[in-house]
């Protein structure tokens, strides 16, 4: 993750509609949510969720995945960790004790990848 991808994807969720698109989809996670379904749920037209979604896309925050005649979207969470990472990566000078409860804030139901790949 660099600065420039830090950037579109921030930037990408700076507008009300994209975030509370990204929100329920992270919220919907694994399943996914069909494109009219979530321009339903926003209370957006088709038309407008497609521009948003093809800007989330764009920053890399979601997916699309076509299944017959509907496309389901799915926040990509990995994408999102990396951009988090990249903005708490120095936190508090590298002083644990400072860093460890904004780290436990983040960690309750997605653990990091390390230790998410050790328990399987």
């Amino acid at each position: 993750m660099d600065e420039n991808q830090t950037i579109a994807a921030l930037a990408a969720l700076a507008q009300s509609t994209r975030l509370q698109t990204f929100r329920l989809l992270v919220e919907r996670e694994p399943e996914g949510v069909p494109a009219g379904e979530l321009a339903r749920l926003i209370g957006v037209p088709q038309n407008t969720m497609s521009a948003h979604l093809s800007t989330l896309a764009q920053a890399g925050l979601v997916r699309g995945e076509r299944q017959s005649r509907s496309i389901i979207y799915r926040a990509d969470l990995d994408k999102f960790r990396d951009v988090t990472l990249y903005l708490i990566k120095d936190c508090c000078g590298g002083n644990a004790a400072l860093c460890a409860p904004l780290i436990a804030d983040l960690t309750p139901c997605c653990p990091p990848r390390e230790i998410a790949a050790s328990s399987t």
